[in-house]
């Protein structure tokens, strides 16, 4: 049997996804990024296939992709971490059917991404200029409010009020209006719930710039959020789909096109 790594190099965390020869997933581990993202990608990569009981000698193909897939110089290919996402997601939406508009919320950016009828990207838009809107983000607010940033879905829905606004658009004058709303006796769930709808707001904006078409799929760490769901989904007026393991569509998707390299380039 034959294998094939999807390496997703990230700006907060190395994410790696081994698939067989039939696209299967055998397996996937996530790690931080820290500062040396070529040493931890391979300690991560050495993790994984030591979980699986596999070789090195069996992986036939690597396909690196996201910020840093440069640094991993031993990928066999490395493509755009959009192209992978994009062939990720239409994979691993096979049992919710055809999607066409792609949410990924990362570390310290967030993407639009919209496709079309053959899974083609078509068009896409980013915001990597300010951490507002990103995981990055959410990681600060629940450092301010003192909670888990796993604690921030369940606290979503015990808000008993109207969403509170969180106006700024800067992460720093947020967090900062984040301290006034506790100073002026708001709830830890109200705070939390209006953070929610300021990221969804953003997003939305972001996806309205490539066009919102059914068939939505969101993806990276936040879409572990069932509060920000709430929160997107409520704004969109539509139901959006989150796969199982919505941390590595993108590492899945690179791998998925190893298969397909490996086999075009050792055809008959």
């Amino acid at each position: 049997m034959k294998y094939f790594t999807g390496i997703d190099i990230g700006s907060t965390a190395i994410k790696i996804t081994i698939i067989n020869e039939n696209k299967e997933l055998i397996g996937h581990r996530i790690s931080a990024s820290g500062s040396m993202f070529y040493k931890y990608a391979h300690q991560t990569l050495d993790d994984l296939i030591k979980e699986l009981n596999i070789s090195k000698d069996d992986i036939a193909y690597t396909v690196a992709t996201g910020y840093g897939r440069k640094l991993f110089k031993e990928a066999d290919e490395n493509i755009s971490e959009i192209t992978a996402n994009a062939i990720g997601a239409v994979a691993a939406a096979k049992e919710f059917g055809e999607i066409k508009t792609i949410i990924n919320i990362g570390g310290q950016d967030s993407k639009a991404i919209s496709l079309d009828d053959m899974g083609n990207v078509v068009n896409f838009a980013m915001n990597d200029r300010c951490a507002a809107g990103t995981g990055k983000f959410l990681d600060a607010c629940a450092m301010n409010l003192e909670i888990g940033v796993e604690e921030l879905g369940d606290r979503h829905f015990n808000s008993k009020g109207t969403p509170l606004s969180i106006n700024s658009t800067c992460a720093v004058f947020a967090e900062s209006e984040i301290i006034g709303l506790l100073g002026n006796n708001h709830s830890v769930e109200d705070i939390v719930c209006g953070v929610h709808y300021s990221i969804a707001k953003r997003i939305i904006k972001l996806v309205k710039r490539v066009g919102i078409k059914e068939g939505i799929y969101f993806d990276g760490g936040p879409a572990l959020n069932s509060g920000l769901v709430n929160a997107i989904e409520n704004e969109l007026g539509k139901k959006i789909f989150i796969p199982a393991y919505p941390q590595v569509t993108t590492s899945y998707g690179a791998a998925i096109l190893g298969v397909d390299s490996y086999y075009y380039q050792n055809r008959a």
